[in-house]
């Protein structure tokens, strides 16, 4: 397992990490997603710890907290051998108090988190969406102040806009609080959006990018095919809504590229989609999931191995997305691209 710091901080991860989202499954969601138990969550530990990862992201969210009290019963024990992330921010009730990132919330969060997961300290934790009705210089002294207090040790943010993580960056200078060190964005070869301005922000501020639904929502497969329904068991049936929009055909031509690499390389649909992602900038860490032994291990082969430049450029090229204004004329005119030249 190779080993990334995390954007501007100390903090070691594993290329890949993973997400908990399937402990403990109840809702529309998060049950369509899967109902790990304490014991299969424990197994799936045992063989990421096993493999090196060492990263485990959950959410106060995922399964009304159910996922957080699972993991913690999973990781119980072990403590030392293992790197937290959780989220927090969304809706867990309808209350007024219930929601964002108030100072109040926060703190109540945070202590709810600990008490779920078993421990008193969380290594990253993660603003889950950006709350515009609370002051940016409330939440980030709040942070502070848990830092202080020992009871997180990093701070990042989650699908933030460029401006939003900007500002919470700046703030966090002008006032010396602790910054953002991570961000959780969706990225992958079907929904390549974040390269048009969170790449480059990250880059320039040096905040690592942990990456979620590497595989598109379940459509990076190789089980989601052109001229063919969707598999009966497959979980887009009750999720696709929640998801990130895709473009079917373009999809499809994506999947066909994938289908020449992987007779190539020997290597599945699933793996080369999160290799072709490590090789991206910013990129600290890949978040994968697993219903089961079998999954794990299958994503757990997406490493320790190397796509060629060839095979990068034709999965380049099929994913390439059209870039809106002002993003795309430093992708189409030499003049922009001398300027301000895109990463990758």
């Amino acid at each position: 397992m190779d080993y990334r710091n995390l954007g501007a901080s100390g903090l070691r991860v594993p290329v890949l990490s993973f997400g908990a989202g399937t402990f403990g499954g109840s809702g529309p969601l998060f049950s369509a997603w899967g109902s790990t138990d304490a014991a299969e969550a424990r197994r799936l530990v045992d063989i990421c710890l096993e493999a090196g990862v060492n990263l485990f992201d959950t959410a106060d969210v995922y399964s009304a907290g159910a996922s957080e009290e699972v993991l913690g019963e999973a990781i119980r024990g072990r403590r030392d051998a293992v790197l937290i992330s959780t989220k927090t921010a969304l809706p867990m009730g309808d209350g007024s108090a219930d929601w964002g990132s108030s100072r109040s919330r926060l703190i109540k969060s945070v202590d709810s988190a600990l008490r779920r997961l078993g421990t008193d300290y969380i290594d990253l934790l993660q603003l889950h969406a950006f709350d515009a009705s609370t002051p940016i210089d409330e939440t980030l002294s709040t942070l502070d102040q848990l830092v202080k207090a020992g009871k997180i040790r990093y701070i990042g943010a989650s699908n933030f806009a460029g401006w939003e993580l900007m500002k919470s960056l700046a703030v966090s200078e002008k006032h010396g609080y602790v910054r953002h060190v991570a961000h959780q964005v969706y990225y992958s070869l079907a929904g390549r959006d974040y390269e048009w301005e969170l790449m480059p922000l990250g880059r320039d501020q040096n905040v690592g990018a942990l990456v979620w639904s590497p595989l598109a929502w379940g459509r990076l497969t190789g089980k989601i095919r052109r001229g063919q329904p969707l598999p009966e068991k497959s979980r887009l049936h009750e999720t696709a809504a929640f998801g990130p929009p895709v473009d079917d055909e373009k999809l499809f031509d994506i999947v066909d590229v994938l289908d020449e690499i992987a007779a190539e390389t020997g290597k599945s649909v699933p793996q080369i989609s999160i290799n072709w992602l490590l090789s991206r900038p910013t990129v600290a860490s890949v978040i994968i999931g697993a219903r089961n032994e079998e999954q794990l291990r299958q994503n757990l082969g997406a490493i320790g191995w190397t796509l060629s430049k060839a095979q990068i450029e034709r999965l380049d090229k099929v994913s390439e997305l059209t870039a809106p204004y002002p993003y795309f004329p430093y992708r189409r005119q030499e003049g922009f691209a001398r300027l301000n030249p895109p990463l990758v």
